[in-house]
């Protein structure tokens, strides 16, 4: 079996971290954080309900991008069932279909997310921030991307 046939796996949030990304996700859905910051709401993919997290928004040339930085996550697994997903933040709410990128495609991408947010997913990358491109060749099955598509 190929690495890109490969599903990546989901690296468990410590319980301080769930504890960080709750406290975290509640201050950005009332309008706090940096502007990449939003609530990312997604339907559950068995039980329905909604479920919700904080996450990064990468903007690259008027295209906007979620990244997975531990891998296939609940929310990935719901937004993959779901097909779509909402950003929230304070009073805004907007709705997005996914483009799933391409693994391909992806090492230019997880390049820029790894440079921006550094601070906060280093951890969860094998290379460093600043690395060259070609040090994420290999990463691409275990980090999931998807591109934001309007409604």
């Amino acid at each position: 079996m190929s690495a890109a046939a490969v599903k990546p796996q989901f690296r468990e949030p410590k319980p301080a971290e769930k504890i960080f990304n709750r406290a975290f996700g509640f201050l950005v859905g009332l309008g706090f954080g940096l502007k990449h910051n939003y609530l990312l709401e997604v339907r559950g993919r068995k039980s329905g309900k909604v479920y919700a997290t904080p996450v990064n928004v990468l903007d690259v040339e008027g295209k906007r991008y979620l990244v997975a930085p531990r891998g296939r996550t609940q929310w990935v697994r719901n937004a993959e069932a779901m097909g779509e997903i909402t950003l929230k933040k304070g009073r805004f709410r907007q709705t997005f279909r996914l483009r799933p990128i391409p693994d391909v495609e992806k090492p230019p991408l997880l390049k820029l997310y790894l440079e921006r947010f550094a601070a906060t997913v280093q951890r969860y990358f094998p290379v460093r921030a600043g690395s060259p491109q070609d040090a994420f060749r290999e990463l691409p099955p275990n980090y999931p991307v998807f591109e934001l598509l309007s409604g």
